[in-house]
């Protein structure tokens, strides 16, 4: 397998949907004229080819200088457990390494966990901080 990491913005509507719907993030793809500006509109997305085909997907909201947000991270089922996830976070933190705040939510899982632990995060509830969100 030789992926290739491309930082790009523009893509094909299927592409985009074919990747979040295959790891069940269906209510973003519910309204892809909305999702395909978010990408469109983040501060940087990294992706992942295997040839003409997008398996994986990182990107970030922010300001790029005192704060990111990892908004989206995104591998196709098939690809998991092969390091792609792992090469789009080490790339998106060394874009951002200068920047103090990196933050991202996600589900809280056994596995979800020990996957951004392995990549430098600290749990909110394992500190100082506290997290909060509202989602509607």
């Amino acid at each position: 397998m030789n992926i290739q990491y491309i930082e790009n913005n523009s893509f094909k509507e299927y592409e985009i949907k074919t990747l979040y719907d295959d790891v069940k993030w269906t209510a973003y793809t519910k309204d892809m004229p909305r999702l395909l500006s978010a990408i469109k509109n983040s501060l940087a997305v990294i992706t992942a080819w295997d040839n003409e085909n997008l398996v994986g997907l990182i990107r970030v909201v922010g300001d790029g200088l005192t704060i990111i947000y990892i908004q989206d991270i995104l591998v196709l089922q098939n690809y998991q457990n092969e390091g792609i996830g792992s090469e789009l976070m080490k790339r998106i933190l060394y874009k951002y390494q200068d920047v103090r705040q990196k933050v991202l939510l996600t589900n809280d899982a056994a596995n979800v966990r020990a996957f951004y632990e392995k990549n430098g995060f600290n749990s909110c509830d394992n500190g100082d901080l506290v997290s909060f969100a509202k989602i509607d």
